[in-house]
């Protein structure tokens, strides 16, 4: 498996954030922002696209048999976790909830990336379903195919969020997740050659 230089320099600087106790330097202006901003949008949909990442992250480091695929599982839930924390913070700072009244993806000017209710590269329930069943080399492949399209349809949102904000701090987030999860789609990728699998 290639090094993970990207992602593993995203994980050390969430790690070493989330021990200051309150993200010192990383948070943006309390002057905040208001529930339909693009800032709020952002930090709120991006959350509960991580937190879906986290969960399969955590399901590849519990139950692959391949150490590869438990490792790169264990690297992306621990980042993508330290993340939310920090989007979280954002919004606490904001005096706004984690979960607004904008439908989702209405930041980003089109709703229609919300298609049939799920944010970009999102694994259905039933998706889900199939990957708690699945076991030893299926259970890997379908993990790799899952979690690449889930970091694809991140790289969209977070692409659309350096177009769409002028705020310092979240371009650096949200440049730190692209930059971290093309670096982990290279890891993937490995996963399904070393399988014979190709992506969905």
């Amino acid at each position: 498996m290639r090094v993970r230089t990207a992602g593993l320099a995203v994980t050390l600087a969430v790690v070493l954030a989330a021990t200051a106790g309150v993200f010192t330097g990383l948070l943006i202006s309390r002057d905040g922002y208001n529930d339909a901003s693009v800032e709020a949008g952002f930090a709120r949909d991006m959350s509960s696209h991580h937190a879906q990442a986290v969960e399969m992250g955590m399901l590849a480091h519990a139950r692959s048999a391949d150490p590869e695929v438990r490792t790169l599982g264990g690297d992306i839930a621990l980042t993508q976790h330290g993340q939310v924390g920090i989007m979280q913070t954002w919004l606490r700072d904001w005096n706004l909830s984690p979960t607004g009244e904008q439908p989702r993806m209405a930041w980003m000017g089109h709703e229609d990336h919300a298609s049939g209710g799920l944010m970009p590269g999102m694994a259905s329930s039933e998706d889900l379903a199939r990957l708690r069943e699945a076991t030893g080399g299926d259970f890997d492949v379908l993990w790799a195919q899952l979690m690449l399209r889930h970091h694809l349809g991140g790289i969209v949102m977070a692409e659309a969020a350096l177009r769409l904000s002028d705020d310092k701090q979240l371009q650096w987030l949200a440049g730190a997740m692209k930059s971290g999860q093309q670096s982990e789609i290279g890891a993937l990728e490995d996963v399904l050659r070393r399988n014979d699998a190709k992506p969905q």
